[in-house]
């Protein structure tokens, strides 16, 4: 069964690189939720899940403040958010595995809209290394660029946040914190520990009026999972998109990758007040990939 019909591809400034759209859904819809002249920053925001998740608050008429070491990436995207949506937007380079970067940031977010309602905590990446094969500099890494990079803007933004009239946190971790991928034990274990980490600072943050959840997804389209794909099927067995397909059939009951666009929708619904009583949650957005209860 041909799962994937691939309407449009749009290329990145990498040409190996290509964000893939499916056909079958009205995904770019506004929901209207009461969030019109809020400010969400996102990090990871130039690309995949992170833009996606831009975009989609700015439907909704949120501003924006996005992120990504891509400087040059970031701020065109930023550009053409606030062109397309009417909304204002922050785009800077930064990598928030970095302490002075997130401080820089931060600064520039209060100087230009006074703190943020929501922050959507979704900058992340896999290394493929293994326990035996790992350095410890590539567990600090991933340790400060999933773990720390969240409690730092947490901590930094919290005051803001809270003067503001409360807010929303939301941790983009992955299926992977609960049931792992054995060949990316790096990125599980810190993705595992977000997930702890979001639940604790949900319960002391929610006495400041500021609500944290987690999503953990399962297999979205990203033009990472795609490049890796092109990789694989370098040698002409098959082909990238069959690759995929076959991923899909084993891994999600559902048969197939979300797009970004799909899933965007719930960062969304999570962060506005129609999720007032929502608290220190796990959501799984994994097309039932999820084989415990939990």
């Amino acid at each position: 069964m041909q799962w994937w019909i691939i309407s449009e591809v749009l290329r990145l400034e990498r040409p190996e690189v290509a964000v893939v759209s499916v056909t079958g859904a009205a995904l770019e819809v506004a929901m209207d939720v009461g969030m019109q002249g809020k400010v969400a920053l996102v990090t990871g925001g130039s690309v995949g899940i992170g833009l996606a998740v831009a975009e989609a608050f700015a439907r909704e008429g949120v501003h924006l403040a996005l992120c990504a070491r891509d400087e040059a990436r970031v701020e065109a995207e930023g550009r053409r958010i606030a062109e397309e949506h009417g909304v204002e937007v922050l785009a800077l380079g930064a990598d928030v595995s970095r302490a002075e970067d997130l401080e820089r940031l931060c600064d520039a977010i209060d100087e230009r809209f006074g703190g943020v309602d929501v922050l959507v905590n979704n900058a992340g990446t896999d290394n493929g290394e293994t326990i035996l094969s790992a350095p410890d500099g590539s567990w600090q890494q991933s340790w400060d660029l999933h773990v720390m990079a969240a409690v730092r803007l947490a901590r930094r933004l919290q005051p803001g946040m809270t003067a503001r009239g409360g807010g929303a946190i939301i941790h983009n971790a992955s299926i992977c914190a609960t049931q792992p991928l054995y060949d990316e034990p790096i990125y599980s274990v810190t993705k595992a520990a977000l997930a702890m980490s979001s639940k604790c600072l949900a319960h002391e943050f929610i006495a400041h009026g500021i609500r944290v959840n987690t999503i953990n997804l399962g297999l979205v389209l990203t033009p990472l999972w795609i490049k890796t794909a092109k990789a694989l099927a370098a040698d002409g067995a098959t082909s990238w998109e069959e690759h995929l397909e076959a991923i899909a059939r084993d891994a999600a009951p559902i048969g197939r990758f979300a797009s970004p666009e799909e899933v965007a929708h719930f960062f969304v619904f999570l962060a506005s007040p129609l999720a007032s009583y929502c608290v220190g949650s796990s959501y799984y957005v994994d097309g039932g990939w999820l084989r415990v209860v939990n």
